[in-house]
């Protein structure tokens, strides 16, 4: 018992046995993967479904049977749960034959798909031109009566007023049919068996927002659009991606069996979550024909014609293999046999080098490519990537190529360059698409904002060690029972560089008990790393042999952790969306209990009101009362606004005075790099070792110059006077 916190808080004491210590992400046993849902929504979805009160009975008894699991590992449940999840499936779908097919083939009205929609806080938008909206297609029949009539309705909107914004928004909003439970992809969307049967053997019954509304627009009789989505992190974007190009290639090869080729192109930022895409994919191509490959170096990819077929045998090659493959003369890797498979996952460096290899002016074209997804697209088409991923995206060359992009954070300013993209995509293809195609934006609650089932923490640290002081404390919790901020191990810590990283590394690594496993429980991980050497602590770190991984915002992004307790942002980040993106590792598929830990200094006060905006609109969608949010309004109002440019300035660079120049060993004695140095050692301390330092290094000098001079022997000793 903590005799301090007993006197100072005594009222609000809580037992050792509390319920945030039960609602831990890694339990598993709160997850929840809808993270907007009312009892309405409920009432009318069971409704549609045909089985008010089996269904529910039936959902109830799945959450009380709900096992441990260890999120660290694969998600597949074991086989007796879900052949007893398909047997009582079965025989609901027997008591309700009757209802469930007059369901079927009565599609919902307007009101119910608006108000299933607005529940899950679900909006969806037309992002063509007004003009081309108010086209309707009709039929054969009626073409050369509407071709009569096309002057007519040209002068008519002419003449016509233009609208208001209010007016133009609800102009442009759709309220699509959502997919209540993934039975109705095989019942009602026609999707392949096989791949039917792989979603039910990971375990997926109730589908997330994201799912609920992208999945019946990719899947739909009507022709596919091209989709921005901005979804919240953890609400399972992979899988509505991946089904929906999984199920398009199985129809490709049966309407084509001898045409084979890269059919489907995922693009991703970085290599962890590229691995991870195809990971999860490969659980969903089980038994159905598909092939998904991960990108690696030295992969041929595409010349001409039908160059862009992969070799069978390159998918399971090692990485020393590749590495060969490209040291190798041209001649050599010309006879490399290309690749073959049917979803290609890259990331945007490494497919333009295979597609410019052994070219000097253009690049080699993907004709086959129908369907190309952008991962954490904001990233993808920021100036970092933009030139690389805009030469991806032209030189697939097909005239009814699909785009998808999909993101936490999405700006205006992609959705403009998605729309003026693809129009100039067409015009230097000189081809039109075989059927005319939509560009959908579908936003999964607020843009732009963090998901609601966390807490977070905002803390002031006031220097640098005061931010290594509050991270030690929170590696032993019971130091820390004088705050609020309870986190256990696994978590992550964010830095803004890399060097910063490895020295808070060097500085934790100590930290916990040899018992516990000493410095193999904390780790670092960063882009100087060898991909073998990130590989490995990836693994380690899913297994649960990691506790404490320490990373830069290589790890802040579409990366799957379903065991996180909690993320701490030891450097703040450079931006509202690197927040977004950093937070959402915690509380991946609606599960409650994670922490978001922000500490920040005086240095960083200029830049925090954008993430203290951020905390204030997550902690309004998750309600609760005035006095519990961490975030209060005389705090919003004193922190100083940034203008533009100071955005776009700690966008590229972070905090100056955190910059990796500001941290090297010539600038050590300046003021600016012992105030941003990761250590607790104290000055008196600093000078000392300075001093020997000096000494030693003053000490070496003499030696050398008495060497040069003669009077020194080899040995060390004096040799006497000369004569």
């Amino acid at each position: 018992m903590d005799a301090f916190r007993l006197l100072t808080r005594s009222t609000k004491l809580k037992p050792a046995s509390s319920a945030t210590d039960s609602r831990l992400p890694s339990t598993g046993k709160a997850a929840n993967p809808q993270l907007f849902r009312t009892a309405e929504t409920d009432k009318l979805e069971s409704a549609k479904n045909g089985k008010k009160r089996k269904r529910g009975a039936a959902v109830q008894q799945d959450e009380e049977d709900i096992p441990d699991l260890d999120f660290f590992s694969s998600n597949k449940r074991p086989a007796a749960s879900v052949t007893e999840t398909a047997a009582a499936t079965e025989d609901d779908e027997k008591v309700s034959d009757e209802d469930a097919a007059s369901d079927d083939d009565d599609s919902m009205d307007e009101v119910e798909r608006r108000t299933i929609l607005n529940s899950h806080k679900i909006k969806v938008t037309d992002m063509r031109d007004l003009e081309e909206i108010q086209v309707q297609p009709t039929s054969t029949k009626d073409s050369a009566k509407d071709s009569k009539k096309k002057k007519k309705k040209k002068s008519k909107k002419e003449e016509a007023p233009t609208l208001s914004k209010k007016e133009q928004k609800r102009a442009r909003r759709l309220f699509p049919e959502p997919l209540l439970n993934f039975k109705e992809l095989r019942s009602k969307y026609k999707i392949s068996s096989r791949l039917a049967e792989n979603v039910a053997e990971q375990g997926f019954t109730v589908p997330t927002e994201v799912q609920l509304g992208t999945l019946p627009l990719l899947l739909g009789e009507s022709s596919e659009p091209d989709l921005l989505v901005v979804a919240p992190t953890g609400s399972g974007k992979t899988l509505s991606f991946l089904i929906p190009v999984i199920n398009k290639i199985v129809r490709h090869h049966h309407s084509n069996p001898g045409e084979h080729g890269i059919l489907s192109l995922v693009v991703a930022p970085t290599r962890e979550l590229a691995s991870q895409i195809v990971n999860e994919g490969r659980k969903l191509v089980a038994g159905t024909g598909v092939k998904i490959t991960l990108m690696r170096k030295g992969m041929r990819v595409g010349d001409n014609g039908d160059a862009n077929v992969l070799d069978e045998n390159s998918e399971g090659s090692s990485g020393s293999e590749d590495e060969d493959a490209e040291s190798k003369p041209a001649k050599e890797r010309a006879s490399i046999p290309v690749t073959k498979s049917d979803i290609l996952v890259t990331t945007p460096l490494m497919l333009v080098n295979a597609l410019s290899a052994n070219r000097t002016t253009t690049m080699a074209t993907l004709p086959l490519v129908r369907s190309l997804v952008m991962d954490e697209a904001d990233v993808l088409l920021d100036p970092l990537f933009r030139e690389q991923t805009l030469d991806i995206w032209k030189a697939c060359s097909h005239p009814d190529l699909r785009v998808g992009l999909w993101s936490a954070t999405m700006g205006s300013n992609i959705e403009d360059l998605t729309k003026s993209t693809i129009r100039e995509r067409l015009e230097d293809l000189g081809q039109k698409p075989s059927e005319p195609h939509a560009l959908l934006r579908l936003v999964v609650g607020l843009k732009d904002s963090a998901i609601p089932n966390i807490d977070h923490k905002l803390v002031y640290a006031a220097t640098e060690q005061g931010k290594l002081m509050g991270l030690r404390q929170l590696l032993r919790p019971a130091a820390a029972s004088a705050s609020d901020i309870r986190l256990r191990p696994p978590f992550l810590i964010f830095t803004q560089t890399i060097p910063r990283a490895v020295a808070l590394h060097s500085e934790l690594k100590y930290d916990i008990p040899a018992e516990a496993g000493g410095s193999s429980r904390i780790a670092v991980l960063h882009s100087d790393l060898s991909d073998g050497q990130r590989s490995d602590i990836m693994r380690d770190f899913r297994k649960g042999e990691i506790w404490i991984l320490v990373t830069t915002d290589l790890l802040a992004r579409g990366v799957d952790f379903r065991g996180i307790n909690g993320v701490v942002n030891y450097d703040i980040p450079n931006s509202a969306a690197v927040y977004v993106h950093r937070v959402g590792r915690t509380g991946r598929a609606g599960r409650e209990g994670g922490i978001a830990v922000t500490y920040y200094t005086k240095e960083d006060i200029p830049y925090v009101k954008s993430i203290a905006n951020i905390i204030d609109v997550s902690e309004k969608l998750r309600g609760g009362e005035e006095g519990d949010k961490s975030i209060q309004k005389w705090l919003l109002d004193a922190l100083p606004n940034l203008s533009k440019n100071s955005k776009k300035d700690m966008k590229r660079h972070g905090v100056k005075a955190r910059q990796a120049p500001r941290l090297t060993d010539k600038e050590d004695d300046g003021k600016g790099a012992r105030g941003m140095r990761i250590s607790t050692k104290s000055g008196f301390e600093r000078r000392m070792e300075n001093n020997k330092r000096g000494a030693i290094e003053a000490s070496r000098n003499r030696k050398a110059a008495a060497a040069a001079s003669g009077n020194v022997s080899d040995t060390g000793s004096w040799g006497g006077l000369d004569d």
